[in-house]
């Protein structure tokens, strides 16, 4: 009976244990089934991806060509170094040897790795790296596991500052960038590394200049050293865009502005920018565009450094505003283009009426600049000598409403519409605003000086250049643009654009001829601008002028069309606390006129002009030959 139960309880033994393998069997049947079959997907895909790795090739983007087919901003090969993540900390001795080959801090380059680590994509470090520098970490390799080079389409601007502000810069795509790009639009084909624009065309345009990247699958081994290539497919290149500017009016113009503002701050005159431009008045086309000062955009193509970035972002003279569209300063006297077309069109003073000018207005005391007195003027005197006295009496017989509507008929208060981003709309003095922004009344000494361009009026240097081309072409107002063409993929045009007209003056021709014969004497002998353009082969009309200025010295413009009878273009210059607008922005534009019409230049010559209100004083003057 003992027998019986003891064999009994070793039954029973080996029968829990027998239970108790089978259920530890069954759990790792299920377990094993589980990742096999269920998840077996998920850790395939994990396993491949220690294994692979998709590396990004960058699409070039498109070329921009100016007018006559040359290139303005292109890409060329360049090669960048890289590190494959491996999910481990690099070693501090390999980050210190890439450091010394590329000549970077070593903490720069290790907090790359450390903000990446976690990814899959290779973490650029360095792009546009020297050939000498390739070799040098070429020859090291084996000291540096999970380094690779590869050669990528750079973004180049030959001309380096030229035109920054108008062709923009560009920059990779941040990982904020990415997240906010994706949440928006899931099927973008943006991703890790693409390059975008930042600025002026390269961003208006970025979708067409931007093409579509590609990629390689590497496999690599536990070091995530690339030991071969999987896989590759191919990127796709972004469209060409055509511009109106043409490139050597626009180095005319640069040099222009480069070498007067050198003269201008050699004597003593802050002269802190520049905006100038240059248009077809026949068509709105954009000839060329400056603004001063520029900075280099090949420096973030190449990865911008520190010590640049703040030279830039410390730049009290904001080298990344585009001052073309987005600077607003008083017109100044070139306003008086509209106060004159207001007060003959709605014949409130005759083209023979003579006014006499005794250095002060005689309802209020408003003088001229200097303190001078003409004695007695006609319209087209008073405009060729820009007296003061004069079109304050126009003021004052106009009134502030009609001078704001006539301001509005040039499109005055509002954006030309030029396919920029930043362009500002200006501001138009009138009672109205200053009721809204001060809460105070109109007075008649602020319609004086609205009518010289001063009081609340803002405008924009491209607002000017839209304004003078409806003088020149007989009161069309057109759209400037300067994009003239988008390509297809294979260079034929996909887009084309030209001409778009916004309105007509109503204004009749009797009245703009007028006005054109005073702008016209402008240049001549006497006029404001007669210094300057003594000798000159070519009709000139245009308009000197000084903007004061409540933050320092006072601005100088001058706007000019040539030839008079004729017009083909239309400058623009603004000089920023450039003084009188005669010495600082008139020889700009002679001197890119001669450079459209190839006039040769002459010898300087000293000399100065004795004129008598604040915009007509020239320190020097240059002599210009017609080229034979």
């Amino acid at each position: 009976m003992l027998e019986s139960l003891y064999k009994k309880k070793k039954t029973g033994r080996f029968d829990v244990l027998f239970y108790l393998i089978t259920l530890v069997f069954l759990i790792l049947g299920a377990r094993l089934f589980y990742l096999q079959i269920i998840e077996g997907g998920y850790y395939q895909a994990k396993a491949e991806g220690n294994r692979l790795r998709m590396v990004t090739m960058t699409a070039a983007r498109g070329i921009m060509y100016d007018r006559n087919g040359q290139i303005l901003v292109g890409s060329r090969p360049a090669y960048t170094v890289s590190i494959m993540p491996s999910g481990k900390d690099v070693a501090p001795e390999e980050v210190t040897k890439l450091a010394g080959y590329l000549n970077k801090p070593a903490a720069e380059i290790q907090k790359k790795i450390s903000d990446n680590k976690d990814g899959y994509e290779p973490i650029r470090i360095a792009t546009d790296v020297p050939m000498d520098v390739v070799t040098n970490i070429e020859e090291h390799s084996h000291e540096l596991p999970g380094i690779s080079i590869d050669v990528e389409p750079l973004r180049y601007y030959p001309y380096n500052t030229m035109a920054s502000q108008l062709f923009g810069y560009v920059g990779e795509v941040s990982e904020e960038e990415l997240a906010e790009i994706k949440q928006e639009n899931p099927n973008t084909l943006v991703g890790a590394g693409t390059i975008l624009g930042r600025s002026g065309l390269e961003s208006m345009y970025d979708d067409v200049l931007r093409g579509v990247d590609g990629g390689k699958q590497l496999e690599v081994d536990a070091t995530g050293r690339p030991v071969e290539e999987v896989e590759r497919k191919n990127t796709i290149p972004g469209s060409d865009i055509h511009l109106t500017i043409d490139v050597n009016l626009q180095k005319a113009a640069e040099e222009a502005v480069r070498n007067q503002i050198d003269q201008l701050r050699a004597q003593g005159i802050p002269a802190q920018g520049a905006a100038v431009v240059a248009l077809d008045p026949n068509t709105g086309a954009v000839l060329a565009m400056v603004s001063s000062p520029e900075f280099n955009p090949n420096w973030f193509s190449q990865g911008i450094t520190t010590a640049q970035w703040n030279q830039l972002n410390n730049d009290k003279n904001h080298p990344f505003d585009n001052k073309v569209i987005s600077g607003e300063y008083p017109p100044g006297s070139p306003f008086k283009i509209v106060t004159g077309v207001a007060a003959l069109d709605l014949k409130k003073v005759t083209p023979e009426e003579q006014i006499f000018d005794s250095g002060r207005h005689w309802l209020i005391d408003k003088r001229n600049a200097e303190g001078e007195a003409l004695g007695w003027l006609d319209f087209n005197t008073a405009l060729a000598k820009s007296d003061n006295v004069y079109f304050y009496e126009m003021g004052n017989r106009v009134g502030i409403e009609n001078i704001d509507k006539y301001a509005k008929y040039f499109g005055l208060g509002e954006k030309t519409g030029i396919k920029l981003y930043g362009e500002a709309a200006g501001n138009l003095a009138s009672p109205e605003y200053k009721r809204k922004v001060f809460d105070q009344d109109w007075y008649l000494g602020e319609t004086f000086d609205a009518a010289i361009g001063q009081s609340f009026t803002l405008v924009t240097p491209i607002q000017m250049a839209v304004l003078l081309s409806q003088v020149a072409n007989g009161g069309i107002r057109y759209q400037p643009y300067v994009v003239s063409r988008v390509d297809n993929k294979d260079g034929t045009p996909a887009e084309i654009f030209g001409p778009k007209k916004l309105g007509v003056l109503p204004v009749p021709k009797n009245v703009m001829d007028l006005v054109r014969n005073g702008l016209r004497d402008v240049t001549a002998e006497g006029g404001t601008a007669g210094d300057i353009f003594k000798g000159f082969p070519i009709s000139v009309a245009g308009k000197t002028g000084t903007a004061e200025n409540a933050h320092g010295q006072d601005h100088g413009w001058f706007v000019a069309y040539a030839p008079y009878d004729k017009p083909r273009i239309v400058v623009v210059a603004l000089v920023e606390q450039g003084s009188f607008g005669a010495g600082s922005a008139g020889p700009i534009v002679r001197d890119i006129l001669a450079a459209f019409f190839n006039v040769q230049k002459a010898k300087l010559v000293n000399g100065s002009s004795n004129g008598t209100n604040r915009t007509n004083t020239t320190n020097s003057t240059r002599v210009i030959e017609e080229n034979n």
